[in-house]
């Protein structure tokens, strides 16, 4: 099953790649990630300010962890889980056309325990882990920047960061991300049609032009994590509407390369 989620509908999507049936559960609150955890059916959702669990099979939410105060404009978005269980968020302003860095981003622990990692983010993205390099990505969309970091698995601590990619020359922003089973980035370009991928030394090595301008996140799932799943914006809520065919759908790629699967979280 393919979990993906719609911020401005405040919907949680769960496709079957089998059956092509997508389902939906309402949330409270704009999610802006989820992750799984090792109860099946079971999520953690960063929705708002806020972490909270959400059951599948009764769409019943609990709140847990709140990130920030409420009402500060600000809502999470980009998440991912690192190969230790442990969750990776950030946060931005909800209106992205002010490019506001009032973002912080953040690593929760298995215990709810969390710190705060960076501070003054515009609009983070592209989190990501390569276990075989020890290696962590992140990107702040304003600053069209995609950081590369030597990764500590036993501590959780990101250092020694170094530029891996500027899009000054490239489509778009660097938005969500996921690493493939030979280390390489793959990245959407939102508001360049297209998807990147890069190789772990920084090299551009496939560009996938995309039937929409704003794709928006990448997975690879199905049963051999052989499809390279993209999701992209509509228009509506925080977006103005697109006028192009085909905006917010879910696209499938065969991009001819399998993906590593993300561990779940650690607590719950």
């Amino acid at each position: 099953m393919l979990y993906w989620v719609d911020i401005d509908g405040r919907l949680v999507h769960r496709y079957d790649p089998e059956t092509g049936v997508d389902e939906t559960r309402a949330v409270p609150g704009r999610p802006g990630s989820l992750v799984r955890t090792r109860q099946a059916g079971r999520l953690l959702i960063a929705a708002e300010n806020e972490l909270v669990w959400f059951d599948w099979d009764d769409g019943r939410t609990s709140p847990w962890v709140a990130l920030e105060p409420a009402g500060t404009g600000n809502r999470l978005n980009d998440g991912r889980t690192d190969p230790a269980g442990r969750f990776w968020v950030g946060s931005m302003y909800q209106l992205a056309v002010e490019r506001r860095f009032t973002g912080q981003l953040y690593r929760i622990e298995g215990d709810g325990s969390f710190e705060v990692v960076r501070r003054e983010v515009g609009i983070p993205n592209a989190l990501a882990f390569d276990a075989e390099r020890a290696r962590m990505y992140f990107a702040d969309s304003l600053h069209e920047t995609i950081w590369a970091y030597n990764y500590d698995l036993d501590s959780g601590i990101a250092g020694n960061e170094t530029v891996f990619a500027e899009f000054s020359d490239l489509p778009g922003r660097p938005d969500g991300a996921c690493v493939d089973s030979e280390g390489c980035l793959w990245v959407a370009a939102v508001h360049g049609g297209a998807v990147l991928r890069f190789t772990p030394d920084g090299r551009l090595d496939r560009r996938i032009d995309t039937p929409v301008e704003k794709p928006t996140m990448t997975a690879f799932g199905g049963a051999d994590l052989g499809t390279l799943f993209v999701t992209s914006i509509g228009g509506g809520g925080s977006h103005p509407p697109t006028g192009q065919p085909g905006a917010g759908d879910l696209l499938a790629i065969d991009a001819g390369v399998t993906g590593v699967p993300d561990a779940p979280f650690a607590g719950g």
